[in-house]
């Protein structure tokens, strides 16, 4: 199959008619597809939360842990309190092995979200 052909189908249509494919791709669990789409929305509009959170959660749902994990810090360096990254973060951490990176971003993720330990 031609390559050029495949780039150029993940990077057809407006961001608009993009974002709609990767959320179409998430949905039927065709994350690498709904990644490759996601990447090129990303490039052209770094500054939005919403494609890059997304990317984010195709990466980790397709084990592609290292770039889940670059793409939820660059939310946090943006958004230091936005829950869901830090939740995500803190989960591909642990799927990593990385435990004790993890629970500083789950224990802010929880208090982001209003869950703190009873007593």
């Amino acid at each position: 199959m031609n390559t050029t052909y495949d780039t150029t189908y993940y990077d057809q249509g407006t961001a608009a008619e993009r974002w709609t494919r990767a959320q179409l791709f998430f949905d039927a669990r065709d994350y690498a597809g709904a990644a490759r789409v996601l990447a090129g929305l990303v490039e052209e509009v770094p500054e939005q939360t919403g494609p890059r959170l997304l990317l984010a959660r195709a990466y980790y749902h397709s084990a592609q842990l290292r770039r889940a994990e670059a793409e939820l810090r660059e939310i946090i360096a943006r958004d230091p309190v936005e829950h869901y990254a830090r939740l995500m973060l803190g989960r591909t951490l642990q799927r990593q092995g990385r435990h004790e990176e993890a629970a500083p971003h789950l224990r802010i993720a929880s208090a982001l979200a209003g869950d703190f330990p009873q007593e």
